[in-house]
C-alpha cells in the first residue's frame, strides 16, 4: 500500500464480507482517506453482501465525532439516540449519535451468557440458534428500521472472547426449501423491545405486559425484504426476545411462544445461523465493523466481564429501507409531548 491508501480483500473464513485496510501517515489522514473513498467503499459493502471489517481507523477512539462523519457515507441520517427507543445509560456523554455498549458504569451492559454446552456437537465454537440465542438486527421494533450499523471496538476483551457473529440472510433465504420460501413470502413478523413483557418466557410466566404509548407499539416487518440497492431478497427475522410472543411472533399464524408462528420463527433462525452462512469476528483493538441490517443478522457472544473491561461505540444510519416503507413516518416519534422512553425508563 502507498502512504495513504485503501485496499479491499475478501474476509477469511467466510463466504461473504470484505476487509478494508487503510494505511495513512496520521489518524486524520486515515479518516480523510476513508471519506474520500466513500463511493468505492459503499460499492464494496454491497457487493460483499453487506459486511465490511475496517482496519486502520484506530484513531477513532480519540474522536467519536469522526465516527459520525464516517457513518454519513452510508445514508442520509445518522441517528440521534436521544430520540429513539433507547435507555439513557447507553448515551455517549458528548456525541448524541453514538451509542455506548460497555460492561462499565454507567452503561453496565453485560454480555450474554456462555452457551450451554460451550461447544457444539462437532466440538467447535457454536454459532447456530438455539445454542447461540441472541441473533438479531438492530432496533427492528422501529418502523422503518435502521439500514446500517457501524460498531467500533474502543476496548476489547481477548480475541477468543466477545466475538461478534454475522449471518448472511440473503444466502440463507436462497437456500430455503422452495415450499418454505413460498410459505413465508408476504408474511409479517411482529417485532418488539425485549423489555416490555412479550418475550417467550414472559408470556409463559403470565407476566403483565408493560402499557405502551402509541409510538412504543410492536411493529410489523416483512419476513422477506428486498434490498433497495442490490435488489436481492433476504430473510428479515430476529431473536425470540425481540419479537412479540403475545400477539405474534408472526402475524396471521397461531400466536404465543409455542404456537405455529413461534415454531416457524425458530426454524428460520436455526436455518439462517448455520455455520455455512456465518462469519465470526474476533475483535482487534480499533476494529470498525459495518453491517447492513437489511440483509444480515448479528449476535454478541460471552466474555468474562468480571475480568475484562469492554467499550464499544455504535452508530446507526437510516433513510433507505426499501419500497415496503415508502412514505412512512417514523413509528417511534412520540405525540403529545411524550418522551420516547416514557414508562420504559428501567429498560
Amino acid at each position: 500500500m502507498t502512504a495513504t491508501s485503501l485496499r479491499f480483500s475478501p474476509l477469511e473464513f467466510a463466504s461473504f464480507g470484505v476487509l478494508t485496510e487503510l494505511e495513512a501517515a496520521s489518524d486524520e489522514a486515515a479518516v480523510a482517506a476513508f471519506l474520500d473513498g466513500a463511493e468505492g467503499i459503499c460499492s464494496e459493502l454491497h457487493a460483499a453482501g453487506g459486511l465490511m471489517v475496517v482496519r486502520g481507523l484506530s484513531g477513532l477512539r480519540h474522536a467519536p465525532e469522526a465516527l459520525v462523519r464516517i457513518s454519513k457515507i452510508f445514508g442520509p441520517e445518522v441517528e440521534n439516540y436521544r430520540g429513539t427507543l433507547t435507555a439513557a445509560r447507553f448515551f455517549h456523554d458528548q456525541v448524541p449519535e453514538v451509542l455506548v455498549l460497555s460492561n462499565l458504569p454507567p452503561c453496565n451492559h453485560l454480555p450474554p451468557p456462555r452457551p450451554a454446552p460451550v461447544l457444539d456437537p462437532e466440538g467447535e465454537f457454536p454459532v447456530g440458534f438455539p445454542q447461540r440465542s441472541n441473533w438479531h438486527t438492530d432496533q427492528s421494533y422501529r418502523r422503518p428500521p435502521p439500514d446500517i450499523t457501524l460498531l467500533f471496538g474502543v476496548t476489547n476483551p481477548p480475541a477468543d472472547q466477545g466475538q461478534t457473529l454475522y449471518a448472511d440472510c440473503t444466502a440463507a433465504l436462497g437456500a430455503l426449501a422452495p415450499e418454505l420460501r413460498a410459505k413465508i413470502e408476504g408474511l409479517m413478523g411482529l417485532h418488539a423491545p425485549s423489555w416490555i413483557g412479550r418475550r417467550p418466557e414472559d408470556v409463559r410466566a403470565g407476566v403483565t405486559p408493560k402499557p405502551l404509548l402509541a409510538h412504543q407499539q410492536p411493529q410489523p416487518q416483512p419476513l422477506v425484504r428486498r434490498h433497495p440497492v442490490t435488489g436481492r431478497p433476504a430473510l428479515y427475522i430476529c431473536e425470540e426476545d425481540q419479537m412479540d410472543h403475545l400477539e405474534g411472533p408472526i402475524a396471521g399464524l397461531e400466536p404465543g411462544p409455542d404456537g405455529e408462528g413461534a415454531r416457524l420463527l425458530r426454524a428460520l433462525l436455526a436455518h439462517a445461523t448455520q455455520r455455512r452462512f456465518v462469519y465470526v469476528h474476533e475483535w482487534q483493538e480499533g476494529d470498525l465493523v459495518i453491517g447492513d441490517n437489511r440483509c444480515l443478522l448479528h449476535a454478541a457472544t460471552w466474555y468474562d466481564a468480571d475480568i475484562h473491561p469492554r467499550l464499544m461505540w455504535r452508530t446507526t444510519v437510516r433513510g433507505n429501507p426499501g419500497a415496503e416503507y415508502d412514505g412512512e413516518a417514523k413509528s417511534w416519534i412520540p405525540a403529545d409531548g411524550h418522551a420516547p422512553m416514557e414508562g420504559m425508563e428501567d429498560a
